[in-house]
């Protein structure tokens, strides 16, 4: 079997680049949390609900109100944006459809999954065109980062010594000119934004909004940003010399830190980066009391008041049977929902693995004799088995956002098993009871996880090999060294690396097989490899056989990991265009379209797919395509043919379809599928 050399492959450093935000999570996680522990570790949860208590009552009111107003301004970002998209709509619905993206998101973190899959249910559903839903979710993106690029720039330039860690050492002249650099940022978008021109950004055509509009959106995002900034700022004892501009210096780094940490409403890394950055102003109780009482207002509060208002929007959605004709809805909709058990899952156990993660903080001590008066708690290795469930757990929710279903079985694992754990110990008896019920929210969503990894017993290679050993040895290694710290009082694996009533050998032994394991277990979940095979009369018969329609001509063929499904495509341009629905067994085509996106990604192209029926509209919408119905002739239809169309034209871009549209005659023409 001839297989296809890559066109432009990818270089090198992108697909690692690709794999930067996880893995800078974590380690921004692990970071986070060692430092709370050397600099807090005698902080005790009767002052921080001591410094609770001593809020107040003015405060704790108008915290509150300043959350309301900071959703409030949120919402100016959807009617922006809906101005941009050329979609106008009634500005109760663009609020409902704000709070309920931006609460979601806010809390479970990749944001771009249940942010925009919130917005693509809603929008879709009152008649927006799914290019409209992405141009409006790539403008809120956008005006988004210029909140921390206008304030944070400002900090740097007014107050440069307040900023934390680096004020103190680095010269002010150079601080100031990072900030310099960020306003120069800014006001170049907003001279190119004037000109009213198109302009290339990573290798996509954008049509700048018009200056109007650029002043627009670095306003609001400046609002927004100080607003939610006010939340935190009025809930702190006031502090001589702790001025809002210095205060909103310490902010905005935590805040960017949160966010490159890629975690669920940057948890562990925005907490730690405030209380190191205000511990010169204030004693760390009072900042930490501020803080939880901070994620009530803006996080939790909003969370159940969105979950609560989409759910019973749903409900009457399903009830009225809006979506029942309407073969394009219907694809959204299910888009939609498997991006939500994405962003859903992923936030749920990077929640989870934190929270075991923190465990040794949570509960010094583990008591087991509510079962039995003579059993050992050591028995049970005290923090250390739960701590590394944690770790693997964050390590799954890389797999869990890739859609990897290896991932989803491993994360329900070790869910349950990480429960039965701290079932035994008396302390925090929630804990248990919260991942058995991250394991039931997980378990209903097996369809949404259809790609496969490259751990297959019946194609196992060097690169599969070397890392499952590796994962194994490391394994046994930690099952070795825990009777070496069994005793260790508070002993997660963590705490054990960054003791020193440690031994340096126990602690670099440990230290060395969590990293190395961590890594191997990444390796592992990744998706599997994806090679093209050349179009040949063989692939052809072999197409056929499958139940497809060969089409006349074809660059390559991909199949899944076992041959059980394949699709063909072509190269056009930029574009990498898959030719009809994959043929072959149903619960492999999935497959076969993530392996036809990946190979798209490492040849540097953009992924389009020509004739598809409605069938797999969940599945591309995952894959970021819109539909556009095609009529019998191959060609576009009018927006009004929507829900009578049975073809569809899938890309991702207004630039992609430009560049198909003049090749759509010939497509449809000699080089038809075959009917």
């Amino acid at each position: 079997m001839r297989r296809v050399a890559p066109h432009s492959a990818e270089p090198a450093w992108k697909r690692y680049l690709r794999h930067a935000p996880p893995v800078l999570g974590l380690v921004l996680l692990i970071a986070a949390v060692s430092v709370a522990h050397r600099e807090f570790k005698h902080l005790r949860f009767e002052d921080i609900a001591r410094a609770i208590g001593h809020i107040p009552r003015e405060r704790l009111m108008l915290g509150l109100g300043l959350s309301v107003c900071a959703y409030l301004v949120l919402t100016l970002y959807d009617l922006l944006g809906s101005i941009y998209a050329g979609y106008r709509l009634a500005y109760r619905k663009i609020a409902f459809a704000s709070f309920c993206a931006y609460a979601l998101s806010h809390n479970l973190g990749v944001s771009a999954l249940s942010g925009g899959a919130v917005r693509f249910r809603l929008y879709a559903g009152w008649g927006a065109s799914p290019l409209q839903i992405g141009k409006l979710i790539g403008f809120c993106s956008l005006t988004f980062s210029f909140g921390a690029l206008v304030l944070g720039g400002g900090a740097l330039i007014f107050s440069p010594h307040a900023v934390p860690f680096v004020g103190a050492s680095l010269p002010g002249w150079l601080l100031q000119g990072i900030g310099v650099t960020l306003w120069l940022v800014t006001v170049g978008y907003v001279v190119l934004a004037a000109r009213g021109q198109q302009t290339v950004l990573f290798g996509h055509t954008l049509r700048l909004p018009g200056l109007p509009m650029a002043l627009g959106q670095i306003l609001l995002a400046s609002t927004d940003m100080s607003t939610t900034a006010s939340i935190l700022y009025v809930l702190l004892p006031q502090a001589p010399h702790l001025t809002f501009l210095r205060f909103l210096a310490v902010y905005v780094l935590s805040y960017s830190a949160g966010v490159m940490a890629s975690l669920p409403g940057g948890i562990g890394v925005f907490d730690t980066v405030m209380l190191l950055g205000l511990s010169a102003w204030l004693p760390a109780p009072r900042v930490l009391g501020a803080i939880l009482i901070f994620r009530l207002f803006y996080y939790v509060i909003p969370l159940f008041l969105a979950g609560t208002l989409f759910a019973l929007h749903e409900i009457v959605l399903r009830g009225r049977g809006l979506l029942r004709h309407a073969p394009v809805a219907q694809g959204l909709a299910h888009w939609s929902e498997n991006d939500l058990a994405i962003a859903a899952g992923t936030g749920t156990t990077a929640l989870c693995g934190s929270m075991l993660l923190a465990m040794g903080v949570l509960a010094p001590s583990m008591d087991s004799g509510w079962i039995d008066p003579n059993f050992s708690p050591t028995a049970l290795a005290g923090h250390f088995v739960p701590s590394l469930i944690g770790a693997a757990l964050l390590v799954f929710c890389i797999g869990l956002a890739q859609r990897v279903r290896l991932a989803w079985l491993g994360t329900i694992c070790l869910l349950l098993l990480g429960a039965a754990i701290t079932a035994i110990g008396e302390n925090l008896r929630v804990v248990p009871a919260i991942l058995v019920l991250a394991s039931f929210v997980l378990a209903p969503y097996r369809p949404a996880f259809q790609r496969m990894t490259r751990l297959r017993p019946q194609a196992l290679q060097p690169a599969t090999v070397a890392p499952l050993l590796a994962l194994v040895a490391c394994v046994l290694s930690l099952a070795v060294f825990e009777r070496h710290v069994r005793f260790v009082s508070a002993n997660s694996w963590w705490r054990i690396v960054s003791s020193p009533d440690v031994p340096a050998s126990v602690r670099l032994a440990v230290g060395l097989s969590v990293l190395v394991g961590m890594l191997a277990l990444w390796r592992l979940l990744l998706p599997g490899s994806t090679e093209a095979v050349a179009w040949t009369m063989d692939q052809r018969v072999r197409y056929a056989t499958l139940g497809g329609k060969p089409p006349s001509r074809a660059d390559g063929i991909v199949f899944d990991e076992a041959g059980r499904a394949a699709m063909p495509f072509r190269r056009i341009g930029r574009v990498l265009l898959g030719l009809g629905d994959p043929a072959g067994e149903a619960s492999a085509r999935a497959s076969v379209l993530w392996r036809l996106a990946e190979l798209a990604r490492r040849e540097g192209r953009r992924l389009a797919v020509y004739r598809t029926g409605p069938g797999l509209l969940d599945v591309y919408g995952g894959l970021g395509l819109a539909a556009i119905p095609l009529g019998a002739d191959g060609l576009p239809m009018g927006a009004q043919s929507e829900a009578r169309a049975s073809a569809f034209l899938l890309c991702a871009s207004d630039a992609d379809l430009t560049l198909l549209l003049p090749r759509l005659a010939e497509l449809a023409g000699p080089n038809r599928l075959a009917a």
